[in-house]
């Protein structure tokens, strides 16, 4: 309790001192936004006390005791995806490109009902904590575990570091904080989260975060389409008529006019969403594969109505945000840059006190992302690499809990270093950045585990291992990089995005080191698979929920 206290009294300090040292030229602090911000904090750290009460072990730790029902679940994983970038990014590019900006939004919408539905099931029944307890159940543990370990580090410390950026320039924007304190302060909540509240806090910070954002953009969308006379038609004719690129932006190919990059995309936004380890870890927290199932179409649902809202916001604010001279700077630009149109377009439908409230509810979608993040990122450390590799099974619980709670610490330090480090990199790069190394890593070796007889422990290490590598090699080459970043004239892989490559070798790195394995460690673990199938359709030995 001393713990929380202090944590509080020092998110009062940063804001005071900030607000404190604000001259008459700063941009005026949005006090409506400090408290609810200061509220949201408030609770969600009562939340915490009161899951860490609850958090006897490591299934609670991991999983909040695998209780949650279906719709509990869905909501929670709603909370995981609609984060900052999608609601802030995504609006931004439809009021930059129209009808392209769509992309974004149906790319990992698609990747739900294909995806999760084929593998959420049996993921509940073949695992226990990590998705890497699947991988490994018919093969070599420690090989596995430490490839899928270093993967999902990866991953959620490139999906961190977006996140911490993204909550260092917002903060800084709308809170009057520094940007150090502002990444400093989101370190030490999350790590606060995690550690004392495991996967039960980070849950109902995540459902509170997604009822608060999907009744926020709601109303937005509401009054929105009140100015247009509830008339999409009027919407989008009055968007048209105001953009620089007039009917172009109701017609595709703005933003990707080259088909590769726009399959390649597609690709990882589809297969990564299925690849992100935060997300895999969530279906292990129901009680059985039924409730699973409910989980992604509960997700599914609320996934696909923000969306359809990012629609009317993303138009609307083309004309009430792209019109009106308040929200521009002396140049003419938006005032905090694009991103912050889904802000602006708060004020302009409900006034100061809305706009204090949205920005409330962008700060708590980042925190509910980034607890979710260390999570995964510190259960790899402790259950799959400390428990499972280095003490071969035999860590007692209260040893395993106090690894992972070492590890979260040591995660949020590395979060926070690497958000000041990477503080003028582009936020929508290093988010590309993880679902091509998710897509690539992750997918192929979890999909043929599941389904392929022939997978064995060489084949899914290559797969992993020529998925990440090849992912990121491609990305530095790319001209998102090479040129964009590097300063180079001219990419030495033309293509912006390479999931549709890397994942390919991973596939096929994977199945090739698979057929050509004639050890006779290989031939038993495909004669492993039907026992892995029976359990996976029947759910038959499947770890079971606790009671609270």
């Amino acid at each position: 309790m001393k713990a929380l206290a202090s944590l509080l009294l020092g998110a009062g300090l940063l804001i005071s001192q900030s607000a404190f040292a604000a001259d008459a030229a700063a941009r005026p602090l949005n006090w409506n936004a400090i408290y609810m911000f200061l509220a949201f904090v408030l609770f969600t750290l009562g939340i915490t006390r009161w899951a860490a009460l609850r958090t006897r072990s490591t299934a609670d730790f991991y999983t909040a005791g695998g209780g949650l029902t279906g719709f509990q679940n869905g909501l929670a994983i709603a909370g995981d995806m609609i984060s900052a970038a999608s609601f802030l990014g995504i609006s931004a590019m439809m009021f930059m490109n129209g009808y392209d900006g769509l992309l974004y939004a149906l790319g990992v919408l698609a990747g739900w009902p294909i995806i999760l539905f084929l593998i959420a099931e049996r993921l509940r029944n073949l695992g226990k904590y990590t998705f890497a307890d699947v991988v490994s159940y018919r093969l070599e543990q420690s090989p596995i575990r430490i490839t899928a370990a270093f993967g999902t580090l990866t991953v959620a410390l490139m999906y961190l570091v977006a996140q911490m950026v993204g909550a260092g320039k917002l903060i800084e924007l709308l809170f009057g904080l520094s940007y150090l304190q502002a990444v400093l302060l989101v370190g030490v909540l999350m790590v606060c989260y995690v550690t004392f509240g495991g996967m039960l806090a980070t849950t109902w910070v995540q459902i509170i975060k997604a009822i608060l954002l999907l009744s926020g953009t709601t109303f937005m969308a509401f009054m929105v389409l009140k100015h247009f006379g509830f008339s999409t038609e009027a919407m989008f004719a009055a968007a048209t008529s105001v953009h620089a690129k007039g009917t172009a932006i109701m017609a595709p190919g703005g933003l990707l006019s080259n088909p590769i990059d726009a399959i390649s995309l597609g690709l990882g936004m589809m297969f990564g969403t299925a690849g992100l380890p935060h997300i895999l870890m969530r279906f292990f927290t129901v009680s059985n594969a039924k409730e699973a199932r409910k989980s992604v179409f509960f997700a599914t649902g609320f996934i696909g109505y923000f969306y359809l809202l990012l629609i009317v916001v993303g138009f609307g604010s083309i004309v009430m945000v792209g019109t009106n001279p308040e929200f521009r700077d002396a140049a003419g630009a938006i005032i905090g840059g694009g991103n912050m149109v889904a802000v602006h377009l708060s004020h302009a439908v409900g006034g100061s006190l809305f706009l204090g409230f949205i920005s409330a509810v962008a700060f708590a979608t980042i925190l509910a992302v980034v607890a979710g993040l260390a999570l995964s990122g510190a259960s790899a450390v402790s259950h799959d690499l400390y428990a499972c590799v280095m003490r071969k099974g035999k860590a007692s619980e209260r040893e395993e809990m106090r690894v992972s709670r070492f590890a979260t610490l040591g995660i949020g330090v590395l979060a926070v270093i690497l958000g000041i480090l990477f503080e003028s990199q582009n936020i929508a790069f290093l988010s590309g950045l993880v679902l091509a190394i998710a897509a690539s890593v992750n997918f192929p070796v979890l999909f043929l585990s599941m389904f392929w007889k022939g997978l064995t422990t060489r084949g899914a290490v290559a797969g992993s291992v020529a998925g990440l590598l090849s992912a990121i090699v491609l990305l530095v080459l790319s001209p998102a990089v090479w040129v964009n970043v590097l300063h180079h004239d001219k990419a030495l892989f033309p293509y912006s995005n390479p999931a549709l490559f890397s994942m390919g070798l991973a596939f096929f790195s994977a199945w090739l080191f698979s057929v050509t394995d004639a050890s006779e460690r290989a031939k038993q673990e495909r004669g492993r698979y039907l026992a892995q199938f029976i359990r996976s359709m029947t759910g038959i030995g499947a770890a079971a929920a606790s009671r609270h």
